[in-house]
């Protein structure tokens, strides 16, 4: 799996005002957790070829990036959902324009500890599991143990999808919720690290972050389909079941540097990014 990216920016207190980026050099990023490893790449490259240029990015989830973008905190949103009705009609309220840009494709990975045999699920059996129906890893062929569930926050859009297109299938009339025993973990890497010493263990996050001290699961549509793993191949053929875009909020159509610094996220080499720290890009 492609190195994760750790970038450390410094930059002042005035670069980090909602005057962000007018003065031509700067950009701030905020939102999605899932998809910080990958803006972190792309600001590295993108630093590496324009040296005057300055991007921050950091994480919080997609909600927070979005009501960055609302208040003017930042310059791009990154979310792993759509922007909610509701949000827009906030940012609309406060003179905000929420411009979204598709800029790659993701499959969440449900996975487990690797001493866990239990190696495939259906969608009805993570349902069930996650809403608190079953509890036992017996149930499902394996071991005697309680069912440890793990669980992005409820501000991550990561968290969001898993709900509406696991837990309640699509429904929109659905109103499954998470069962309240979940441990509900501030980040992707919280979650991992947190599988990797907890043999009962089982949680979810984009497939980026899938490393040998997790095992990911394979999954059904149902118990007569196929089980896939979370792999680039499948979710590009669209055959793994769990599976997202990946949106950039602006505020209008980007112009300036923004639009300078999406055009490189959609770039030949911008995409070849998005596959080298394994997500899915949209253009080839």
């Amino acid at each position: 799996m492609f190195k994760k990216w750790i970038v450390l920016i410094l930059l002042s207190a005035s670069i980090l005002s909602p005057s962000f980026a007018k003065d031509g050099n700067s950009i701030q990023i905020k939102g999605s957790d899932t998809m910080v490893n990958l803006s972190q790449a792309w600001a590295e490259k993108f630093m590496e070829k324009n040296p005057n240029n300055f991007i921050a990015v950091t994480g919080g989830g997609s909600g927070t990036g979005i009501s960055s973008l609302i208040s003017g905190t930042c310059d791009i949103s990154n979310s792993s959902r759509d922007i909610k009705e509701k949000e827009v009609v906030l940012a609309k309220k406060r003179g905000v324009n929420p411009y979204e840009i598709k800029v790659g494709l993701d499959g969440l990975a449900v996975v487990v500890h690797p001493s866990n045999p239990v190696s495939k699920l259906t969608l009805q059996q993570l349902a069930d599991i996650f809403t608190g129906k079953i509890s036992n890893w017996k149930e499902l062929g394996g071991k005697d143990q309680k069912i440890v569930l793990l669980s992005r926050e409820v501000n991550s859009g990561t968290h969001v999808y898993f709900k509406e297109h696991v837990l309640r299938k699509g429904d929109p009339n659905s109103r499954e919720e998470f069962a309240p025993e979940a441990l509900m973990l501030p980040s992707s890497q919280a979650l991992a690290d947190e599988v990797s010493g907890n043999s009962g263990a089982i949680g979810y996050y984009g497939m980026g972050y899938i490393s040998p001290k997790q095992k990911p699961i394979s999954v059904a549509k149902n118990e007569k389909s196929p089980y896939i793993s979370p792999k680039i191949e499948n979710v590009i053929s669209g055959k793994y079941p769990i599976s997202r875009p990946l949106f950039t909020y602006t505020n209008g159509t980007p112009t300036g540097l923004v639009k300078k610094f999406v055009d490189f996220m959609l770039s030949k080499e911008g995409q070849e990014i998005v596959l080298k720290t394994d997500f899915v890009p949209i253009k080839k």
